[in-house]
């Protein structure tokens, strides 16, 4: 008995129509594989940015304390109110000079910078970590 086939249904897989879906998937997968890593990348982006317009903060306020600004001046309070609650955490590391009507050396302020940076750092790199490689 002859076995009962639709017209449209081939007896064997073409070998190149084979080949052509295997490439078809692996390009589908290479495609999924730059957005995932491009998403990693803008987020590690905006970290670093973010923490970059910190930086620029905490660096405005050292060097207006260093040169003595006014602190009644709009412009220093408003770098004063910004940055002091990153500031906070560092304050009574070393102690500085509590003159508020001349130059401070805020060495905390020096020590603030770098450990901000280095966290973000350790951020950026923890998220290519969870979810660069991750499929």
């Amino acid at each position: 008995m002859e076995e009962d086939r639709r017209p449209y249904e081939e007896p064997y897989e073409d070998p190149e129509r084979q080949r052509e879906e295997l490439r078809l998937r692996e390009e589908e997968w290479r495609m999924s594989v730059a957005f995932r890593e491009a998403r990693v990348n803008r987020a590690v982006s905006v970290i670093y940015y973010t923490v970059g317009a910190l930086l620029i903060l905490l660096l405005l306020r050292f060097l207006l304390r260093l040169l003595g600004a006014n602190p009644e001046n709009t412009f220093a309070q408003v770098i004063y109110g910004l940055s002091e609650p990153f500031v906070a955490p560092f304050s009574t590391l070393f102690i500085s000079p509590a003159s508020s009507s001349g130059p401070i050396f805020d060495v905390n302020l020096l020590v603030a910078m770098p450990v901000y940076a280095l966290l973000a750092w350790l951020v950026g790199q923890l998220v290519r970590l969870i979810w660069s490689k991750s499929a």
